[in-house]
């Protein structure tokens, strides 16, 4: 498996937390003069990510391939074009996404079996660095109930799928090699925060 330096993700369910650590991570770095950090995420905002959200909004109805197909194409639009993933890393930047090929083979996977999208996502390289963030089901969903609407996949009996599927595939990125850590989601923003602080500082970007 091919790996991109100086690239981690965070990875979770939904109401994991792995949005509001990327804007803490932000605010952490942001007047840091190395490395020069780049927060992202999917899905993007592209033409593409546009798409997609309007279907986790369930303003659009997609068959769950056709998702998946998009999730794919998205993704390599935000690898391989202008200003991603693929620029901002060779550059020496630290990139940190908020979801990538992992949230496709846990969600897509659970919708349309793995066959499809492992086939989407195979070419796709590994991040350095990948950060799940584990919680329960029911404590992820308490947080999201005041949200003004919800999405099609936030529901408990899906996302309990979703925690089983992204455990059972971790031990795959560890054999080949990406560095994977498990973090507790269910403690506070702030101890998440110094949690996920202490693994992406050991990064080798932090002692070049």
């Amino acid at each position: 498996m091919e790996l991109i330096s100086n690239f981690a993700v965070f990875e979770g369910g939904d109401g994991s937390g792995t949005t509001t650590q990327l804007a803490i991570l932000d605010k952490r770095l942001k007047n840091a003069k190395k490395p020069v950090f780049f927060p992202t995420f999917e899905p993007t905002t592209g033409p593409i990510g546009k798409l997609i959200r309007d279907v986790l909004k369930k303003e659009i109805n997609l068959k769950p391939q056709t998702l998946a197909m998009l999730f794919a194409a998205d993704r390599n639009e935000h690898l391989q074009g202008p200003d991603g993933i693929l620029e901002h890393a060779n550059r020496g930047e630290l990139v940190v996404s908020d979801r990538y090929v992992l949230s496709s083979l846990a969600y897509q996977g659970i919708e349309c079996g793995d066959e499809l999208p492992m086939a989407l996502n195979s070419l796709f390289p590994a991040p350095e660095t990948l950060i799940f963030f584990d919680i329960e089901p029911e404590i992820a969903l308490q947080r999201m109930k005041n949200r003004p609407s919800h999405e099609i996949y936030e529901y408990r009996e899906f996302q309990t799928q979703v925690r089983e599927k992204y455990k059972s595939l971790l031990g795959f990125y560890r054999e080949n090699g990406v560095r994977v850590e498990i973090v507790d989601a269910a403690k506070s923003a702030e101890e998440t925060a110094e949690r996920v602080w202490s693994i992406l500082s050991q990064m080798p970007i932090f002692n070049a």
